[in-house]
């Protein structure tokens, strides 16, 4: 991606009165609502969950950008349509989490640190 590009997309996903949606919880975090509510935790539950978000009629009308977990990434809706194109279809910029989450920082109690997805 060139500087013009970054710029654009920056510009995006800072565009009129919209937001940002994080959708970029784990599975564990994700299957932990499940279990509350009864929800079977599987792959197959949580791509139901997240396709309905993202088939949301006018979301792309309140939502710029949108960061995803790394399996919803790779993930379709029921049609077989992966995510990313009806995600960048509503026009919002798909992103991704690039990390594993906060970690306690060794000889720092209480402070955390992220770890890269590629550790």
């Amino acid at each position: 991606m060139n500087a013009h590009e970054r710029i654009d997309t920056a510009r995006a996903m800072v565009a009129g009165d919209k937001g940002l949606l994080a959708m970029d919880e784990s599975n564990p975090t994700c299957n932990k609502r499940f279990v509350r509510l009864g929800i079977p935790q599987t792959v197959e539950a949580r791509r139901t969950y997240r396709e309905l978000i993202f088939t949301t009629p006018g979301l792309g009308e309140c939502i710029s950008g949108v960061i995803l977990y790394d399996e919803t990434i790779c993930q379709q809706k029921k049609d077989g349509t992966p995510f990313i194109k009806a995600i960048t279809d509503a026009g919002i910029v798909p992103g991704i989490k690039v990390d594993s989450g906060a970690w306690n920082m060794a000889a720092h109690p209480g402070e955390k640190i992220t770890e890269s997805l590629d550790g």
